[in-house]
Formats: C-alpha cells, structure tokens, sequence
C-alpha cells in the first residue's frame, strides 16, 4: 500500500489514477493498462498521454512547451547514456513519445513509437511489442490512417495472445472495434465489441465488462436497439456510482442523456436532467485541475451536442446555438485536423439557420459538413444533406436552377448506393420542381422514374400520386395541341 502524492490518500499498487482524487499515478508501464481510444471508454479521466506518467503541464489552458521540450531534452540524454551503456530503452522511447503527443505532434510520437518496435523485437519484448503497436493503432487512428490502425491493432492482437494477456487483449478488442465503429462497419465492430465481451466475462473482469458494454452502446444506437442500450446504462450506472468511478458516471449520464432524448418528446426532460448532471460533474472536475483540456472537451463534446439539440427542438435559438459552437470548440481542441464529429455538429447548426430562416447561412454549414462527410467516405450523409440543400433552394429561396443542380447530385450518390426510397423521393422533388420551371417533359420523366421505385417499394399511396401527376401533364399537353 502506498500513498497518493497529491491528495496523501492511500492507493493501491495496481491503480492507473487515484480513486480519491482521480490524479494520475506514476507506475512502471507493465503495471498500467495499455491506453484506449478517447473516443470510447479510457482507463481514467486523466489518461491521455502514452506510457508515461501524466503531469499538469496546462496554464490558462494552454499547454507550456517550454517544458515539453526541457523534458524531451532530459529524455535525450538519458537515451545515449543507456545506450552507450547497452541497457533497455524502451520505456524511454515510451516515455519521450509521450510527450510529442501531448505538443499534438503526433507524426514525431509515430515515428518514435516505430523506433520502440524495432527494439522491442530485437529483445523478444512481446508484452511492449504489444502495447507498441496499440500505441501506433491509436496514433494512426487520431491521423485518419483508419486501415493503417486496423493493421496495429491486429497486430498488438497477436502479441498479447501470444502471452495470454487477456485484460489488454480486450482493450485493443475496444479499439478495433472503434475504428469499425468509425468508418461505419457495423458488423465488424459488433464482432470486436463482443469478442471483448465474451472475454471479460470468462476471465471475471467485471471492469472491463462493463466498459465494453459502455462502448457497444454506440452502435446499439445506430441499430435502434433502445430498450438493450437503456438495460445496459441502467447496469453500468450502478456499478459505477458503487465503485466511485467519477469517469464511468460522467459517460453513463451523457449516453442516458441521449438515449433519452432519442425516446421522443416523453423523455426530453429526463434527457435535460442527464445532460445537465454530466456537464456540472465536468466542470468541477475541471475546476478542480484533476483533467486536462484535451480530456475535458472529448468528455463534453457530445454532451453539449445533444444540449444543442435538445433548445433546437424547442426553439430556443440562441441556447442552441451556443451550446453547438461550444460543441464545435470541444472538438477543434482534441482533434487534429477535420473530424465527421465535426461534421455532425455543423449540420445541426445548419438546421439551425434553416429554422431560424438564415438560408444561405444554412447553406454555407451544410455545405461545410457535406465536405466533410465527403472527405469521410459517407456518400448517404452527403447525398442527404444535398437533398436538403436543394429544398431549400427551391422552397425557401425560389432558386430552381440551384434546386435541380443540388438534388441532381443527391440523386446521383442515393441511385449509386442503391437507396430506393430516397431515390424516388428526390425524383419526385425534382418532378415538381419542373412543372414550375415549365419543363413538362422533364417533369413527366422524373415522375416516371419515381413511380418505377414506388412500385419496387409496394408505395401505393405515392405511386398513385406520381400517376395523376403523369396524366394530368399528359393530358394538359394534349389540349395545348
């Protein structure tokens, strides 16, 4: 048993962070667990660093790199000493790989952390080959270089299963199944998160279990399975608030906040209540220096989303609009370079001026995040958020020409996805929007094609409608000759 240097509390020896003071604590890197992707469950609220202990190196938030480098500089003599002595670098390289990530360098931390690699095989380290190469999936991943991180992670996979390591095992099972999560293969990310699953509940490590589950809930809700998400937060809730695990709660409040605020109308306030809690439980922490910037804005990004969202929904504009920017804010801080969270969030602010009727500021976002989205490889959101550019076009602004242009895209990626409803939806759209510009005979194709899409969708009701459509341009055309 030993002692917390910041509170003088005591601490257990296998501790990652302090349970009183939730501080991190500085411990041989065989003896902490390996790091996990941010954008899921993390070991604690102030692990964001490498292998290395986490220090407070933040002041009026932002990060002094005066110390950063007296460090790195300490780091490189100790280096070539241990070298010229013939002993083990490794945990340096860790170390010194730290610290470019937290300057958010993360090109110099890869190519160090791929140094590491060499020499962790040259001593048939399979346990920090292992951790190595999770370090590289997640540097890779923050990069964007998504199948570059899968490759890691597969490979971090083999090492610890070499050494039956199953408590990391799970951790990259985590984070594989993250980056599926990201680049919206589902089937494969279900498949990692219940490997992980599977896993921890053979070896009885209740833990991870339940952050697992915390990070399955994710893709639950892009599957529609509520009444599954809300079983599994309820557990996980409990459990958390039973350890004292102030991190685990701080997540738990913000996914009921949003399962709740997915329920409907009924839940909204149940939402607000949530959201709220979970942002009050961040600033103090914040408060009280126990998390850096990075980590408080990857914990409340998506918290202050769905406030957003939540005074869209009831026209509270500028609480909306506010609580999106400092969304958007959240995100620019912890990631580097374009994120699609960033996409979503400039979405909403799109609807937002759509509401407000600020049209082309409403165009100006959408077109920002079909950008990004496009960069992303999501060709539905993009051929979505087209589709309404187009409306408003031609609904709010009278624009026909800028309305055909926009929805001629959008149909153009929805035929090209095979997304048959969309498709006949934006046909009829253009349909309309042809009989005003006076274009019968463009107007009685769209409609045309759209009928062959009503009839493969069993859509009676706008199948018939697209049908008196026809007929009636036929006939008016008959009586003009």
């Amino acid at each position: 048993m030993k002692s917390c240097p910041y509170c003088n509390s005591s601490v257990e020896d296998s501790w990652s962070y302090c349970r009183h003071c939730n501080k991190p604590l500085i411990t041989h890197v065989k003896s902490t667990p390996i790091r996990q992707s941010p954008k899921h469950f993390t070991e604690s609220v102030s692990m964001q660093s490498l292998q290395a202990e986490e220090e407070e190196l933040y002041d009026f938030n932002i990060i002094i790199d005066e110390e950063i480098e007296c460090k790195i500089q300490e780091l490189d003599k100790l280096l070539n000493k241990k070298q010229t002595a013939g002993e083990p670098i490794g945990q340096i390289l860790f170390q010194k790989a730290s610290l470019y990530y937290r300057k958010r360098d993360f090109s110099t931390a890869l190519r160090i952390i791929d140094s590491a690699v060499n020499y962790f095989k040259e001593e048939s380290d399979t346990l920090n080959l292992g951790i190595a190469y999770n370090e590289i999936g997640l540097l890779q991943e923050d990069m964007g270089f998504f199948d570059n991180s899968i490759y890691s992670f597969e490979r971090a996979i083999e090492s610890f299963k070499e050494i039956n390591d199953n408590q990391k095992l799970i951790q990259v099972y985590n984070n594989l199944a993250n980056i599926y999560y990201l680049i919206k293969e589902l089937e494969h990310s279900y498949e990692y998160y219940k490997s992980a699953l599977k896993l921890a509940e053979r070896e009885n490590l209740t833990s991870e279990e339940i952050k697992t589950s915390s990070n399955l809930v994710e893709v639950l809700f892009l599957l529609n399975e509520y009444d599954r998400i809300e079983k599994i937060l309820k557990r996980n809730l409990e459990y958390f608030e039973q350890i004292g695990d102030t991190y685990g709660i701080i997540i738990s409040l913000i996914k009921i906040g949003k399962l709740s605020y997915h329920l409907g109308a009924n839940s909204h306030k149940r939402a607000l209540e949530n959201l709220i809690g979970a942002l009050e439980m961040i600033n103090k922490l914040s408060t009280g220096k126990y998390i850096s910037i990075f980590t408080k804005a990857q914990m409340e990004w998506e918290c202050l989303l769905y406030l957003g969202k939540y005074y869209l929904d009831y026209q509270y504009y500028n609480k909306a609009e506010n609580y999106l920017l400092k969304s958007l804010e959240a995100i620019r801080i912890f990631e580097v370079g374009e994120s699609v969270k960033e996409g979503i969030i400039l979405e909403e602010l799109a609807n937002l001026y759509r509401n407000k009727a600020e049209f082309q500021k409403s165009i100006d976002y959408y077109d920002l995040s079909i950008e990004i989205y496009y960069k992303f490889g999501d060709d539905y959101k993009k051929a979505e958020l087209k589709a309404k550019v187009g409306k408003i076009y031609f609904e709010d602004l009278g624009n026909t020409s800028e309305a055909i242009s926009s929805l001629e895209e959008a149909l153009d990626n929805f035929e090209e996805l095979n997304y048959i409803k969309e498709s006949a939806e934006v046909l009829h759209k253009l349909g309309d929007i042809y009989i005003q510009d006076g274009a019968i005979a463009s107007a009685i194709s769209n409609f045309k094609r759209a009928k062959e899409y009503y009839e493969i969708l069993q859509d009676e009701y706008n199948n018939s409608l697209v049908t008196e459509k026809i007929n009636s341009l036929n006939n008016s055309e008959t009586d003009f000759y």
